[in-house]
């Protein structure tokens, strides 16, 4: 793992040319640019917005219901973007896997880094949100934003790095992946608050690391307390993720320039 990471920071300047990449190559020809970072979370917002608060009434206390949705969905987003990406990296620079010799992590932790720069974008109409609704701050808690976000990337790498490796082999993992992403998303309280989970439940529920890095954007942004052991389940989870993901890549990185 030490070396992994020493050959990673050596080839630093190829990540951050890559990520740059990745993204000139998403908004080049896009009319909207990185508006579309915000519009598609904003979109999905407004939808479950009116749904749970006109047709399904979701009790979420003092806290707008747009408020409470629209910081579920900007995290959620990054993994649901970053996933897809990482998973075909390696396929779609086949040239490159097989020419040329460098990290192979680069590609899909490049991708990684590329969605990570839409999540910034969104992120700034969280605080657009809590400025129009008069949310209170809570300084305190926002030091632990930057845990929580590096806890998500661990999850994110972990599981991107893996699943890279094994759409080389098997082309179906990124059909697999949409339809787990669609179940994760509602075993994740993302639509609804996590009180809505039984008591008996939560224990078992929060094995969804997911389920414990959002509860934490939400303690923190909307109800001003600091998280709780939850985030450390999370934390350790998505380490095991992370270590597993980034070993069986090594593992198997040899065969990516022979099936490729």
């Amino acid at each position: 793992m030490l070396t992994t990471t020493q050959n990673i920071f050596q080839a630093k300047d190829l990540l951050l040319q890559w990520t740059v990449r990745n993204i000139r190559a998403r908004y080049q020809q896009s009319a909207l640019g990185w508006f579309w970072a915000v519009i598609q979370p904003a979109a999905q917002a407004l939808i479950f917005t009116v749904v749970f608060t006109l047709i399904v009434p979701i009790d979420t206390g003092d806290v707008p219901y747009v408020l409470f949705a629209y910081v579920a969905i900007v995290p959620w987003t990054l993994l649901a973007m970053s996933l897809p990406d990482m998973s075909n990296s390696l396929v779609e620079n086949m040239s490159l896997v097989t020419k040329i010799y460098f990290p192979r992590e680069v590609l899909p932790i490049a991708a990684m880094l590329a969605r990570l720069m839409d999540f910034g974008v969104a992120a700034i109409l969280i605080a657009i949100l809590m400025i129009i609704f008069k949310a209170p701050v809570f300084p305190l808690g926002w030091l632990f934003l930057p845990v929580v976000l590096g806890i998500q990337m661990l999850l994110i790498v972990g599981l991107g790095l893996a699943l890279s490796a094994l759409n080389v082999f098997y082309r179906d993992v990124r059909s697999l992946l949409v339809l787990g992403l669609q179940v994760w998303f509602y075993a994740s309280p993302i639509i609804y608050p996590i009180s809505l989970v039984p008591d008996w439940l939560l224990p078992y529920y929060y094995l969804n690391p997911m389920a414990g890095i959002i509860t934490a954007y939400r303690d923190i942004l909307l109800y001003q307390r600091l998280p709780g052991s939850y985030l450390a389940v999370a934390g350790v989870l998505s380490l095991a993720i992370f270590i597993f993901g980034y070993w069986f890549f090594k593992r198997v990185e040899f065969q990516f320039a022979d099936i490729v």
